[in-house]
């Protein structure tokens, strides 16, 4: 039975889906036709996470933010380029979930150098218990899998970190941003170890 938590989740990456699904689709078709492969444009995207990160590190919030967000699409679409070469890859959905983490940490790494450069105590906290939490829905979700078991429940989960983080930067309140996913993300940490261990008592 799906929780409203769930349904919520499953209905706004459809809508996010169904909106960008037609100009992701066909940005992929043609890096396909150019010669480039899924994991090129995962790669890339790290870069240009790289890239933001040194951008926030040096002040830069809103052109940090503009990469950031730019980089952001890519994720579906070295998914839909896989689809569309009909090839299925253990490696690459590896290889994509662990970028993934990579884009996400490099951009908070970023933001932790900033706020020790401003000498924002707050800041270099709440930017650490985000990372913790990050991390910890990350790893919860994997493990539980690893397991047979289905941790996918939460409020704040990837998509809605990413899209926090990102509007912080844009508007200049990083602050806020990571406060936000401090909380939240270890709340949706907290709500897959419930989900686990409710699962596990039915074993």
């Amino acid at each position: 039975m799906m929780t409203n938590n769930q349904a919520s989740k499953a209905s706004f990456e459809s809508f996010l889906r169904k909106t960008f699904k037609v100009p992701l689709d066909r940005l992929a078709s043609y890096l396909l036709k150019i010669g480039l492969q899924p994991n090129h444009v995962t790669l890339f995207a790290l870069l240009g996470n790289l890239a933001a990160s040194l951008l926030i590190g040096m002040g830069h919030l809103f052109w940090g933010g503009m990469v950031a967000a730019l980089m952001a699409p890519l994720d579906a679409v070295d998914g839909s380029m896989a689809r569309q070469r009909q090839e299925s890859s253990k490696f690459g959905a590896f290889f994509d979930s662990v970028v993934d983490r990579y884009d996400e940490l490099v951009l908070l790494a970023g933001l932790l150098f900033y706020f020790s450069q401003e000498g924002a105590q707050a800041g270099v906290m709440l930017t650490y218990l985000a990372t913790m939490g990050s991390v910890l829905v990350s790893y919860t979700r994997a493990r539980a899998e690893s397991l047979g078991l289905n941790a996918k429940t939460g409020i704040l989960t990837r998509i809605e970190r990413a899209i926090v983080l990102i509007i912080g930067l844009l508007i200049g309140k990083p602050l806020y941003s990571v406060g936000i996913i401090a909380v939240l993300g270890n709340i949706t940490a907290i709500q897959r170890i419930a989900q686990v261990w409710k699962q596990s008592k039915t074993d």
